[in-house]
């Protein structure tokens, strides 16, 4: 191909690409997003999207944006639920979904105000069973729990939520870190399954201290934060 075709050809398909993500997303005024028990205000499935079902048993907040290539499931497939049972996933307001992730919920998962998520997380709220040991993992029965991340939370890239996990409020869990059990409020979290390695201690503040360099101030915030901040909190 010539470079003068190729780049035109080049130029074009770029276009129709950014169309297609622009026109390809799903927001409550779609057909898609009416099959949502609740999809907010602002909120947006990137595409190209990853599998979704079950999406009566889905509600999403405000202001929320889910990366593409992301699956969310409610249910396992085929499988018959009540209609009119309560959401089995339930996503608040200004999350942030990063890019291939996957929320698969059969009993309950919910994700606080606020959270974001790099890309490739991974939560759930079932998983298989391996106490029969004559009968085939993949043929037992689902040990399954609720899952709940609280409000302001980070989950870095790769991190794994397992059945049961209790993440508290204002949360970071540093990337590639397993989680089950729960993690207490205002804490820094590492590894697999992840342990506490930093908290907010009232009084005295993080422990152990910030490194120099980590603490920034309101006014290095780019624009307004969507927040109020105190000086004692940073």
């Amino acid at each position: 191909m010539r470079a003068r075709t190729r780049n035109v050809a080049a130029a074009v398909v770029h276009r129709l690409w950014a169309l297609a993500n622009e026109v390809g997303a799903v927001s409550r005024d779609d057909a898609l997003g009416r099959r949502f028990r609740h999809l907010g205000a602002n909120t947006a499935l990137s595409f190209p999207p990853g599998a979704v079902f079950g999406e009566r048993w889905i509600t999403i907040g405000d202001d929320v944006l889910v990366g593409p290539l992301t699956s969310i499931a409610a249910g396992l497939f085929n499988e018959p639920i009540d209609h009119d049972r309560e959401p089995i996933i339930v996503i608040g307001d200004r999350c942030n979904i990063g890019r291939s992730c996957h929320i698969v919920g059969r009993v309950g998962i919910t994700i606080g105000d606020d959270v974001t998520t790099g890309p490739n997380v991974y939560i759930t709220d079932h998983n298989h069973s391996y106490a029969h040991v004559g009968v085939p993992i993949g043929e037992q029965w689902l040990v399954e729990d609720t899952v709940s991340i609280g409000a302001g939370s980070w989950l870095g890239a790769g991190v794994v939520v397992l059945p049961g996990a209790r993440i508290g409020r204002h949360v970071t869990v540093a990337a590639g870190s397993v989680v089950r059990g729960e993690l207490p409020d205002r804490c820094v979290a590492v590894g697999s399954p992840a342990k506490v390695v930093r908290r907010w201690v009232s009084g005295e503040g993080w422990v152990p201290p910030l490194r120099h360099g980590e603490v920034r101030g309101p006014g290095d915030w780019p624009g307004n934060p969507p927040w109020p901040i105190s000086e004692d909190e940073l």
